[in-house]
């Protein structure tokens, strides 16, 4: 998560979260917590109205930083810790790009990213009138757009890039905090940019953004069933053996960090083609429109005769059968349109059956959980959700709090731009934000939802929720052209979560018998060769104690010796791409911190070593328990000249 209110001369390293790159709250704490630390330190400066928390995002990150019931019951809860390391972070990039503000210059460009994304539910697509999508060449949005950012004199600050691909390249097996294709785009720039230069450290800033991702995949080999090989691509993603359970998304790799790799080099690469031949300078005024909604009753004119609404928060059946980037549980499948009566007495007896009013609302979707009818301990889902739009001259930036399938940004987009161009604002790039200030999972188009696959499942708010986001960013265009008005909406909760947790709490740890933490368990070679892992095994400590106890920390690093400063210096983190950290929970307080490095080609011949930082926590007599910071080294090693 990266704040990018004008780049300054370095910024925090923190992990994927509290949805964050430019510059609005939203129904979770660390949005809300984010703008009461923002206004305690900067008073009225940064608010709602142009603040906006936007997510890369990640599926490998970590979790436990939302409000609501359901979100948290799949990360054991509100973690305390977890959330108040990402807003610290997030508050911590903005201060430093507040004190490093300058003036500058922007750069819009465009341009289409080829062999990177596959629409996961081309059957919802198709339901699409075919006269709409006959004026577009492909069922996923290829177009990339990249703001480029310099100052007055033309150094080099910074870039947005925006794309429509899920970062799910790396799978359900993955068990490393990872930032996925569009963090490996974005390493990859920074590091070009920020030369000799650790992650997270050097003045360039590049967020690879999210866009209307939401039936859009990065596996572009498709979906195979697991079981047989052969192709899944059928309505239900569901294998002849095995049923949805096997059918999984594949490549374009040999495996998912060659896949990451690969489709996040595709992303860099373009980017870096249109950041370089960026000519288009942006100009003009900057505003924002903010509001809050109730998105759970929002009456929709569809035409001059019929209005609907919008429903209370609920999930379909085809909800539990997730994608085919990361396949459910038991028998459930996509494209369900019927309930399945096993699971709704389980459902009703559990969590209470969903009233007439809501099953009517949410129709065709079978109901599994009615989450806007369910309140304890919390509400399961948020009814009030921000929209925003924020406008730099030609530029309409539509912060978005879900995930927009291709056809439904599409009719977005062209909506906005239509109310812009209906006021005089003609020729205004419009560009979709996805995941802002708040997360309401997916929105379909009307004929999509039809289909009830995963996406349409997932769609909150019930068959209008598109059109009444479309009606809600029209107000805000015209609010932005000063013709309307824009109420300010209803404030959402903050409800006092932070003590429901099912974490259990860190316990006292040890050491094996004649060892101490950070010593070496399995030493590395004494020589590699490129293409090679150098691997070393540490006695351990939790890693939670070092993420909950050090406001910034490396858990390792690589280091070169230098024969004419005879010292070592610090050439990859953990936020390298190169390196990996695991650690393994053993018996009776022990465990294990196994570092590997994997040699790239290109590596500098020389003298290395893998070092460890870690924390432990220790029993005091009197005292209770303290934490410990400790660290630990490998022995050196050659890395040789291929």
């Amino acid at each position: 998560t990266t704040s990018l209110a004008v780049p300054g001369r370095k910024r925090a390293r923190m992990g994927g979260g509290c949805l964050g790159f430019m510059q609005g709250p939203g129904t979770n704490p660390c949005s809300l917590w984010v703008l009461q630390q923002l206004r305690s330190k900067y008073g009225g400066l940064y608010g709602q109205d142009n603040v906006i928390l936007s997510g890369t995002h990640t599926h490998s990150g970590p979790g436990g930083y939302f409000q609501y019931t359901l979100f948290w019951i799949t990360s054991k809860g509100l973690i305390r810790p977890a959330l108040s390391s990402i807003v610290n972070g997030i508050v911590k990039s903005i201060d430093i790009a507040h004190e490093n503000m300058k003036r500058g210059r922007l750069f819009i460009n465009r341009g289409t990213v080829e062999n990177s994304q596959i629409n996961r539910s081309p059957f919802s697509y198709l339901k699409n009138p075919e006269s709409e999508r006959n004026r577009y060449s492909s069922n996923t949005d290829k177009e990339m757009v990249v703001l480029k950012m310099v100052d007055e004199d033309g150094h080099e600050l910074g870039l947005i890039s925006w794309f429509a691909v899920h970062p799910v390249s790396m799978n359900n097996s993955n068990h490393l905090v990872n930032s996925d294709n569009v963090g490996y785009a974005s390493y990859l720039f920074e590091q070009e940019k920020n030369k000799g230069m650790l992650p997270g450290e050097g003045s360039f800033v590049a967020a690879f953004a999210s866009s209307n991702l939401g039936d859009v995949s990065s596996n572009t080999r498709g979906p195979f069933c697991a079981s047989t090989g052969e192709s899944c691509d059928n309505p239900q993603s569901s294998c002849p053996v095995g049923g949805a359970a096997m059918c999984m998304a594949q490549g374009p790799g040999k495996d998912m960090f060659e896949s990451t790799r690969i489709i996040g080099q595709n992303l860099y690469l373009k980017a870096k083609e249109l950041y370089e031949e960026a000519s288009q300078e942006v100009t003009g005024p900057l505003s924002s429109a903010h509001q809050w909604v109730n998105m759970s009753d929002v009456s929709v004119e569809l035409n001059a005769t019929h209005r609907v609404k919008t429903c209370k928060p609920a999930l379909g059946h085809s909800f539990a059968a997730g994608t085919i980037d990361g396949v459910g549980a038991f028998n459930f499948t996509q494209g369900s349109v019927e309930g399945d009566p096993f699971w709704d007495q389980i459902r009703d007896q559990l969590l209470g059956e969903p009233s007439n009013e809501t099953k009517a609302c949410h129709k065709p979707k079978p109901i599994l959980f009615s989450t806007g009818e369910m309140t304890w301990p919390h509400p399961w889902h948020p009814d009030i959700v921000d929209v925003q739009i924020a406008a730099i001259g030609s530029l309409a930036i539509l912060a978005v709090p879900g995930e927009f399938t291709t056809m439904s940004g599409r009719r977005l987009r062209e909506a906005v731009k239509s109310e812009f161009d209906s006021h005089g604002t003609r020729g205004m790039n419009v560009v979709i934000a996805g995941l802002c200030n708040v997360y309401t999972h997916y929105i379909t188009t009307y004929e999509e939802y039809q289909v009830q696959r995963y996406e349409a499942a997932s769609t909150i708010y019930g068959p209008h929720t598109l059109s009444a986001y479309i009606q809600l960013y029209r107000g805000l265009a015209k609010a932005i052209n000063a013709t309307e008005e824009l109420p300010r909406g209803p404030e959402p909760p903050l409800f006092n979560v932070t003590t429901l947790t099912l974490l259990p709490a860190l316990g006292v740890e040890s050491a094996p018998a004649n060892k101490n933490f950070g010593d070496v368990l399995e030493e590395v070679r004494q020589e590699y060769r490129e293409g090679e892992v150098a691997k070393v095994t540490f006695v351990g400590g939790n890693p939670r104690n070092s993420a909950e106890n050090a406001t910034e920390h490396n858990f390792l690093t690589v280091e070169k010796y230098s024969s004419i400063s005879s010292s070592w210096r610090a050439v990859l983190n953990d936020a390298s791409w190169d390196t990996r950290f695991y650690w393994s929970k053993g018996s009776r307080g022990q465990s294990n911190v196994t570092i590997e490095w994997h040699i790239p080609a290109g590596a500098e011949p020389g003298v290395y070593r893998l070092r460890y930082f870690g924390h432990y926590k220790k029993r005091l007599l009197l005292l209770g328990t303290v934490t410990v910071p400790f660290e630990g080294s490998s022995s050196a090693f050659h890395v040789a000249a291929p």
